[in-house]
């Protein structure tokens, strides 16, 4: 098995909110990739680099520690764990709270797990060299009236000049209502407080035997694909056979810094952290 990672912040001095780690233990192996998002100092003291942390680090234990257990149970009870560090010190019912898009995937036995929540990535390559992309897109969960709002706002925003105050007041408006759809009825999920929302995440099983190689990544890696359009899922999951995870992340910060006004690819930021977690396994052909 072959397991490479990179995990870096949208730039020097910047504090990363991503999260990347694998655990190897015998014959347990497990992957779990965070986004974090929220306001730090928004009712929580700790701020999303510490959530993150603490969420990823509690959801890898249990993945391993309990084998058997559905990913979505080990994520319930992680949330509720890290929901619990820190409740009676922070007001967890702010909708910026601290929270985060979370991938995972564990192979034990003949078997593999995987689980996705929100807009973060997992690409499964399998011996076929079949490249299955499981994605929880956002936008995709949302009811027609809010889609078509939120569509709306995007489109006024982007009728105004980068640069501009009418653009700049149109995208705090699109955030403002994207924030407040965020864990609410007809809106989306994500891991923040509520262990409940784990069973929202995307899930599924498949003989390991079967699979070639995982990739899991943050938006700001998957921006290759999704905002960029260098390239296919299959083309991602061939760059990163040949150059790994730093390897893509270069390719998406010289597109960033080609467009660093976001003429040509509207996105909410100019420069995003990433993490690219990649594991070959064995007899791959």
């Amino acid at each position: 098995m072959r397991v490479q990672l990179d995990c870096v912040s949208r730039g020097a001095g910047q504090i990363n909110e991503d999260y990347a780690a694998v655990s190897l233990a015998g014959d347990v192996g497990a992957l779990v990739v965070l986004d974090g998002v929220g306001g730090s100092g928004v009712g929580c003291r700790h701020g999303v680099p510490w959530f993150t942390a603490r969420l990823g680090g509690e959801l890898l234990r249990l993945a391993c520690a309990r084998a058997d257990a559905p990913l979505a149970d080990c994520l319930g009870e992680a949330i509720a764990r890290t929901a619990g560090a820190h409740a009676t010190s922070c007001d967890l019912t702010q909708v910026q709270t601290p929270q985060s898009t979370v991938v995972a995937a564990r192979w034990h036995g003949d078997r593999l797990d995987h689980l996705v929540l929100s807009d973060s990535m997992l690409l499964i390559r399998g011996r076929d060299r079949v490249v299955r992309p499981v994605l929880d897109k956002p936008l995709d969960r949302l009811e027609p009236g809010p889609s078509k709002r939120l569509s709306a706002l995007r489109e006024v925003e982007e009728a105004h000049p980068v640069g501009s105050a009418e653009r700049a007041a149109a995208a705090e408006e699109y955030a403002r209502v994207s924030r407040g759809l965020r864990n609410s009825p007809g809106g989306f999920f994500t891991a923040a407080a509520d262990p409940d929302v784990a069973a929202k995440a995307l899930t599924g099983t498949l003989p390991r035997s079967e699979v070639r190689s995982l990739a899991a990544l943050t938006d700001g890696a998957g921006n290759w694909v999704e905002t960029f359009g260098l390239g296919t899922w299959t083309q991602c999951v061939e760059l990163l056979e040949r150059e790994g995870p730093q390897g893509l992340i270069r390719r998406v910060r010289t597109a960033e810094r080609a467009d660093a006004g976001r003429d040509s690819f509207p996105r909410d930021k100019s420069v995003d952290d990433a993490a690219v977690v990649f594991v070959e396994f064995d007899g791959a052909p």
